[in-house]
């Protein structure tokens, strides 16, 4: 019974989360202007999907920096895959100065949070740090 409870409340909250961009009658532009009015609200998960949206160009013209904008605020509300994908934005330096730090902080902070591929790309871009800026991004990520 609590797995059938925890699996309805997962699922009420990913169909709120992504309201703004499920309604298949609509245009992408729409659909982009319905996730804009949300994210504005303070919906996480219309926050990352407009990130998703600008980094792709979809129902908008592609901005690496509208990306890392909506994919921060997202992520500073602890949504995991935006913390995750906000990693990997500092990490080849799309829409910011390209910053292992802060790449490393985000893919630690993600991995607290249950995110199994910020491990991977945690693991992966610490190859490229010196153990100082390793013990930096780790001291960031407690902040």
């Amino acid at each position: 019974m609590k797995n059938i409870t925890v699996t309805a409340l997962f699922l009420l909250l990913s169909t709120n989360a992504f309201a703004c961009y499920d309604d298949k009658s609509l245009s992408i532009e729409d659909n982009f202007d319905n996730c804009l009015v949300e994210a504005e609200q303070g919906n996480a998960g219309c926050q990352y999907i407009l990130g998703v949206m600008y980094r792709k160009g979809e129902g908008v013209a592609q901005d690496f920096k509208e990306t890392v904008k909506w994919y921060t605020k997202a992520a500073e509300q602890g949504d995991a895959k935006a913390q995750s994908t906000l990693g990997i934005m500092y990490d080849h330096g799309r829409g910011v100065v390209q910053d292992y730090k802060n790449a490393h902080m985000w893919f630690n902070i993600a991995a607290a949070n249950g995110n199994s591929k910020a491990v991977e790309n945690r693991e992966i871009i610490a190859k490229e740090m010196a153990p100082s800026q390793i013990k930096k991004a780790q001291d960031m990520a407690r902040e």
